[in-house]
């Protein structure tokens, strides 16, 4: 579970490339996420030949459309950002995830100023061009901007869609696709999409029932759509606890009854937020070693990432 293909904005890896001839290293993407992800960095202003040092720019909205334009002049660097764009984009489709440079009018996924003709600002509702242009290519692709990914409940949330997607482009797109290949991605992953949405989770299982009532590319295609939606949902506590509880209702006839009162205590103690997921998940995941049942071995839910990543100690 290494090496998985990840886009990132350059100077997250320490490399100056900023206008100011600076960075923006993330000790966390170069320390703790290159173990599994393998980096693939672009920058799109550097790229698109604007320099280092350069002036610094930022979003104008004309009548046309938004622009980029220089913050202390009239220089407009759209069209040479949008070649670029349009050069290296198709060249990203084999990515699972990608981790943007926040506040950046290039590389941005929110929040972004956005002025007026004049230089003005407008408000804050702008995305930067290049995440703008790679999000709409790519709209099941995992997007997440770096500093966001301090947030705990975010950041797990990014990675283990990250992975998922890995197992999607890895073991059913393309010419991979079969009426098996479907079925037991969904089987692997059918308590992660009950955690993130049971509503989507109710939805898709009856997609799969009739694989011929439709061609089989469509119904993938309306199947991983309606997946990638449910994984962006954040998990409640309440939904955690109502996965592992369907868990367990597989394993309760190999529990000895202590070790069950044991393991429904501690979901009790997630759900009132008193210990993390960690807690309850680890209960589980013994139960099921100790008498394995085949159908929980393959649940992707148990064991979405690799443990060392600690996410669920913060959830």
């Amino acid at each position: 579970m290494s090496g998985i293909p990840v886009g990132i904005s350059t100077c997250l890896l320490g490399r100056e490339v900023r206008h100011d001839g600076g960075h923006k290293h993330s000790r966390y993407c170069t320390q703790v996420l290159s173990r599994h992800f393998d980096f693939h960095p672009v920058c799109p202003e550097l790229e698109a030949g604007l320099g280092v040092p350069r002036p610094a720019i930022h979003l104008r909205r004309f009548s046309d459309g938004l622009r980029v334009v220089e913050t202390r002049g009239q220089a407009d660097h759209t069209d040479a950002l949008k070649a670029l764009i349009d050069r290296v984009l198709p060249d990203l489709a084999h990515l699972r995830g990608y981790i943007l440079m926040a506040k950046s009018p290039s590389c941005g996924m929110e929040r972004i100023k956005v002025h007026n003709e004049q230089g003005q600002l407008l408000n804050r509702d702008g995305r930067g061009l290049f995440a703008d242009a790679l999000m709409r290519a790519y709209p099941l692709m995992p997007v997440e901007e770096e500093g966001r990914l301090h947030d705990s409940g975010l950041r797990e949330n990014f990675i283990e869609r990250v992975f998922a997607y890995d197992d999607w482009l890895q073991n059913v797109a393309g010419d991979r696709l079969s009426p098996q290949a479907l079925i037991e991605f969904h089987s692997r992953h059918k308590f992660q999409l009950l955690a993130h949405s049971e509503p989507i989770y109710r939805q898709l299982g009856p997609l799969l029932a009739d694989l011929r009532s439709a061609p089989l590319e469509d119904i993938a295609r309306r199947y991983i759509e309606g997946f990638m939606t449910a994984m962006r949902q954040p998990v409640s506590r309440g939904s955690h606890v109502n996965a592992m509880l369907h868990l367990l209702g597989y394993l309760k006839g190999s529990m000895p009854a202590e070790d069950k009162q044991v393991l429904l205590e501690q979901l009790d103690a997630y759900r009132r937020g008193e210990v993390p997921l960690v807690v309850p998940m680890t209960l589980l995941r013994l139960a099921q070693r100790r008498e394995p049942v085949d159908y929980l071995h393959i649940q992707k839910y148990l064991a979405p990432y690799p443990d060392e990543l600690g996410l669920r100690n913060h959830v």
